[in-house]
């Protein structure tokens, strides 16, 4: 897919509705800036957000994305799937969004204690210092995480002690 050529076809999409970026980035709730990245080539949008431009512009999803016009439509059911497949995907964007913020907010809690324990004239015992250990390990810890289940390497450790257990999803 080419990338310039599918800027350039949303631009003449755009400029055939006589629409401004500005107008165009208020109608999909996004900045006028991302709309110039569209056009220029450096971003696409989301897929939800292809398929609601298809709709807004009454052309086919492909013709979007091959940057030109054709003379066939999508049909409804290739249409349907699309739109199941970019529900599946914002979904998944979802999940994702909420285990990391639960990791950062782990962090930030953990490394909120710590820091209000460094103030406090608390006694030197084991369970002080083994409370400042958890505490300063925690916010390391939420972030190896966030990093290994965004790169997705939490979901291939998982599924390969699955396999290793004989429990493949297969």
């Amino acid at each position: 897919m080419d990338q310039n050529k599918v800027g350039n076809f949303i631009k003449e999409l755009r400029k055939e509705k006589n629409l401004t970026q500005e107008q165009l980035a208020e109608h999909f709730n996004v900045a006028r800036r991302t709309v110039s990245r569209w056009e220029t080539g450096a971003n696409l949008p989301d897929i939800d957000i292809l398929i609601e431009m298809a709709d807004f512009y009454d052309v086919d999803l492909r013709e979007i994305l091959d940057g030109k016009r054709r003379c066939e439509t999508m049909d409804a059911e290739m249409k349907e799937t699309v739109k199941k497949v970019a529900e599946y995907s914002n979904e998944k964007h979802k999940r994702t969004k909420k285990v990391i913020l639960t990791y950062f907010i782990v962090g930030i809690v953990a490394a909120a204690i710590n820091i209000a324990m460094k103030f406090m004239d608390l006694p030197r015992t084991f369970w002080v210092g083994l409370l400042e250990g958890i505490t300063s390990g925690t916010p390391v810890a939420a972030m190896v995480l966030g990093i290994l289940y965004v790169t997705g390497t939490m979901e291939k450790v998982r599924d390969a002690k699955m396999r290793a257990i004989g429990l493949s999803e297969e």
